[in-house]
């Protein structure tokens, strides 16, 4: 009977709005932010998938790498390589909600990640990028709690 109850309780927390866990990174069948390995970005200046024979659970997800010296890197400081806004697409959490995020979208600017929707939302995130990286991050601590 106690295993039943934890059950229905376990079932009604995760239907009632607000207190299913919400997810602070952007996460996709592939992983977080689609597989791809972040450290590349800063090393390679370019997406490349990782491996998921080369993984690394933070923050609840699995992230992906393309060698053991990107693993390592993250593994020693993952607020370093991590996207900013968990992976969700910069420009969409300037203006309030989570979008999911395109590989081939990204920009680096002071040593941080940003990805975007699509390249046609990175080229509006660049024509502004400091002005949005403001309303963003102002905006992150709400948007963090949408489904």
């Amino acid at each position: 009977m106690k295993s039943f109850a934890a059950l229905a309780i376990a079932l009604l927390m995760l239907s009632v709005p607000g207190l299913a866990q919400k997810s602070v990174v952007f996460v996709t069948k592939a992983g977080a932010i689609g597989g791809y390995d972040p450290v590349a970005y800063f090393t390679d200046s370019k997406p490349v998938k990782g491996t998921a024979a080369l993984t690394y659970n933070w923050q609840g997800a699995d992230w992906h790498f393309a060698s053991q010296q990107h693993l390592d890197a993250f593994k020693a400081d993952p607020e370093k390589y991590a996207p900013q806004y968990g992976g969700y697409c910069a420009y969409g959490t300037s203006q309030g909600y989570k979008a999911p995020t395109e590989p081939d979208a990204w920009t680096v600017a002071g040593n941080k990640l940003y990805l975007n929707y699509n390249r046609k939302v990175k080229q509006t995130w660049t024509k502004d990028q400091a002005g949005y990286v403001k309303k963003a991050d102002a905006n992150w601590p709400e948007v963090i709690k949408q489904e």
